[in-house]
């Protein structure tokens, strides 16, 4: 296939490039190059003989319609978003032009190309979003395909929208499309101002290592390779105007989290003391969700898709990746808002 990759130059779409590439399809980056992205995640492709790279704004009507008359991808997956919490608490208006007005954009752009091209049955529009979409969970149960939408953040809000814009675009057009919702992610390449890299980072400086609230917040975590591979997976074979969610089937705790990563970091990288005395409670964000986790029961049944990673194993491999790929996230500190405390705002 020949792949159209929205936000191509960020941490998760990168990891989908590298892994399209290494499994035969043609790839078009597409990517605005905003503060969180970085070619430098796709540098080992760079100079294979079925990647492209496009700098392009989603939110510019008529770029969109002249690479997608230019390249005549087969599908496209849509990844490019501004995706930091904090960040949208603190300048939301970036996250609403983004996230829905771009994808409209993207939207219109798509229907137009589809429709020129006489509607080929295997054209597809792969939309992907976050189970933050859905709210917070209580202390039971999981997020399902039917969970109802309760956003609780800007950003999570603006997603909400644009996976709205999706359904409606495949229900009203016919446009043929797929969603899918994820756990939060992680693994080589991830911006250093999420908290995985943070965690690693201020430990190897010897700085506190913050946690908001009382670290019992609980997340999924899902390794960005096993994330790449679902959602190669539900392009090529999931049903139309269908959602798949994809979850890492590991919960944990912030606290516990962090932990778990010093206690790798004092194997491979002693310091003069445990990393964990780092650890510093530092105050919550607002609307902070209590707990997410993601019930994959759909997309192993319906696709015979697991992650195949640990926390163990996926953890220890990330910390080596940053520890052997220093000059990659040096120069990264240096943008703007990386390594301050954002979103404390009310």
């Amino acid at each position: 296939m020949k792949i159209l990759v929205t936000g191509g130059a960020g941490f998760i779409g990168s990891a989908v490039i590298r892994r399209a590439i290494a499994d035969g399809h043609e790839v078009v980056n597409l990517d605005v190059l905003t503060y969180a992205a970085c070619l430098d995640n796709v540098a080992e492709v760079a100079d294979a003989s079925g990647y492209t790279f496009e700098q392009a704004d989603i939110r510019d009507a008529a770029a969109m319609a002249s690479i997608l008359e230019r390249h005549a991808p087969d599908a496209i997956m849509h990844l490019a978003a501004e995706s930091h919490v904090d960040r949208s608490i603190d300048g939301p208006a970036a996250f609403i032009e983004t996230n829905i007005a771009g994808t409209y954009v993207l939207l219109e752009a798509a229907r137009a190309h589809w429709n020129a091209r006489g509607k080929p049955e295997g054209f597809r529009f792969h939309h992907i979003s976050t189970d933050e979409v859905f709210g917070s969970l209580g202390e039971t149960g999981f997020f399902t395909e039917e969970s109802p939408y309760r956003p609780n953040s800007p950003y999570s809000a603006s997603k909400a929208g644009s996976d709205h814009l999706v359904r409606a675009w495949h229900e009203t057009y016919g446009l043929p499309v797929v969603l899918t919702n994820c756990s939060n992610n992680y693994g080589p390449f991830q911006f250093p101002e999420k908290l995985i890299p943070v965690v690693i980072l201020k430990a190897l400086a010897g700085e506190p290592i913050p946690i908001y609230g009382k670290g019992d917040n609980i997340r999924d975590w899902l390794h960005v390779e096993d994330h790449a591979e679902a959602l190669l997976l539900v392009l090529e074979k999931g049903a139309f105007g269908r959602s798949y969610n994809i979850g890492g089937e590991n919960e944990m705790t912030n606290l516990d989290l962090v932990r778990m990563l010093c206690t790798i970091l004092d194997r491979l990288r002693p310091g003069a003391q445990p990393y964990a005395d780092l650890i510093t409670f530092v105050t919550d964000r607002p609307g902070h969700d209590r707990r997410y986790a993601i019930d994959p029961a759909r997309i192993r049944a319906e696709l015979g898709w697991r992650p195949s990673h640990t926390p163990e194993t996926g953890l220890e491999q990330t910390v080596r990746w940053y520890l052997d790929n220093e000059p990659w996230w040096r120069k990264l500190q240096a943008r703007t808002g990386v390594g301050e405390r954002l979103g404390v705002a009310k």
